[in-house]
């Protein structure tokens, strides 16, 4: 380690990632089992050593063990001699564990502003239409002020939009009533995913990302990930949440000695698979232009070619470990991986990729001007960290120790769109039960009015009597004038 490197390993020549350009971004891949937890870790501390901060996702909790120093044994110290790292002396590095269901570090919480329509409907996996009925909910909120801080206030929202509907079609466009329910179906099968947990206060502060240690290390952010697995939708738009979010709020600052972020995107095909062009454009546009933040991105997978072209040529230092090549299609990912290297004339990338062993890896770093180096077969150093994860016990003494815990633990519920839209619903409940009764009252009142008058025209009953009695008086007489005058 030096005070503007990271040391790699060796070739026939020490390897190193010059921090310079750390932020100009890169790729580690390979077959499972062939080492690429090591090399993200030997990196993680190698960048926390030079007082980089560091994000990485533990997708299988063997990271964990970055917070203690390894156990020194035969074959680490064998390999630490024959790379020359010397002195080899193991060590842990100071690590703040996060999670965004809150159960094996503190909770990660965004609202639901942060996260846009854009990614959201990417999260809840909505058609075309869908995604324009959602955006149109966003434009409503903004207009009418209401903030969308967890998923009850876009539920409550949703449902403000369905009752609106002709009303907002005639000023934003056609609002779909079923596209509304087929919303609300989708954020219910998220929450029953666990989502809710991640939406809310107290949004997480990205400067907590950027912290350093009591002795001038980086801190070493570790997401656990391995539930997140399970909702694999989730764990990709919350990381690409994650990059959106440092380009928006961090300054430009341009070249620098060293990132004040690196990224580590593991299983980073989950980012890409089935994702629309929109979503795509959007990785490439962030992946181009942090750089100029000062964060760079490492993106860790098994087969290189998951990563978009658009995406992968931006990636300018590569560590590929072992890939195998038994089908036609493995053939294919080989050839692919090797011509990304810059050609080492004393031998075939494309034979070496599939010879290579655990713990060795293609090495290509950046060099003078941002130049590609050559590549270079390296035997990889070993960590001075634990190789393998903490256990329970541990985890909980260092969250224990840790200062985000008043400030993310315990969560909160402030007023927004939920309570704001519920009040505005019982004020016209209020005005619609009023109107109501005073309809009712009216209507009562001229039922009155007509009750009245039809009485007003009705006959007591001795006039009645004397009426009949005069008519029939009357019929009779006529009826013996005129029978008088027929029998005369």
């Amino acid at each position: 380690m030096t005070q503007t490197s990271v040391f790699l390993g060796k070739s026939d020549k020490p390897e190193a990632l010059a921090l310079k350009y750390a932020n100009r971004h890169g790729l580690i891949s390979g077959a499972t089992g062939t080492g690429k937890t090591v090399t993200l870790q030997i990196i993680a501390e190698g960048l926390s050593e030079a007082g980089v901060p560091v994000f990485v996702a533990d997708v299988k909790g063997d990271l964990s063990g970055l917070a203690r120093p390894v156990e020194m044994k035969g074959f680490l110290t064998e390999r630490a001699d024959t790379v020359g790292l010397t002195p080899y002396e193991p060590r842990g590095f100071p690590v703040c564990f996060w999670d965004l269901f809150g159960k094996q570090g503190h909770p990660i919480r965004a609202t639901v502003s942060e996260m846009g329509p854009l990614l959201l409907s990417r999260l809840l996996d909505l058609n075309e239409t869908q995604e324009g009925v959602l955006t149109l909910a966003f434009r409503l909120a903004d207009d009418e002020g209401l903030l969308l801080l967890d998923l009850k206030d876009l539920r409550a929202l949703l449902v403000e939009v369905a009752e609106r509907a002709k009303e907002l079609s005639a000023e934003y466009g056609h609002v779909s009533r079923a596209s509304v329910g087929a919303i609300q179906r989708r954020l219910l099968a998220l929450e029953e995913q666990g989502a809710e947990e991640f939406f809310g206060e107290p949004a997480l502060d990205l400067m907590d990302f950027l912290r350093a240690g009591e002795n001038g290390e980086g801190m070493v952010n570790i997401l656990a990930a391995d539930t997140l697995m399970q909702t694999p939708k989730l764990y990709a738009t919350f990381l690409l949440w994650l990059l959106s979010e440092l380009f928006e709020e961090l300054p430009e600052i341009g070249d620098v000695e060293k990132p004040k972020l690196v990224f580590f995107f593991d299983e980073a095909h989950l980012l890409f698979d089935d994702a629309p062009d929109a979503l795509v454009d959007k990785v490439e546009q962030v992946v181009r232009l942090i750089r100029s933040k000062g964060v760079g991105v490492f993106f860790v997978t098994q087969n290189p070619l998951d990563v978009p072209d658009s995406v992968s040529s931006q990636l300018g230092n590569r560590v590929q470990h072992a890939l195998r090549a038994f089908t036609p299609r493995e053939q294919r990912v080989v050839k692919a991986a090797a011509e990304t290297f810059r050609p080492n004339p004393a031998f075939k990338t494309l034979d070496v990729i599939t010879e290579l062993g655990i713990g060795e890896a293609l090495v290509s770093t950046l060099e003078s001007k941002g130049a590609p180096g050559v590549v270079q077969r390296t035997l990889i150093r070993p960590p001075a960290s634990r190789m393998g994860p903490l256990t329970k016990a541990e985890r909980t003494d260092v969250l224990r120790y840790s200062d985000m815990a008043d400030k993310y633990d315990e969560a909160v519920d402030n007023e927004s769109a939920y309570e704001i839209l519920k009040e505005k619903a019982a004020q016209r409940a209020e005005s619609e039960e009023k109107a109501r009764r005073k309809e009712e009252q009216e209507k009562a009142a001229r039922a009155k009015t007509k009750l009245r008058r039809r009485r007003s025209n009705r006959q007591s009953v001795s006039e009645a009597a004397f009426k009949t009695a005069a008519r029939t008086l009357a019929r009779e007489l006529v009826r013996g004038i005129l029978g008088g005058l027929k029998r005369r």
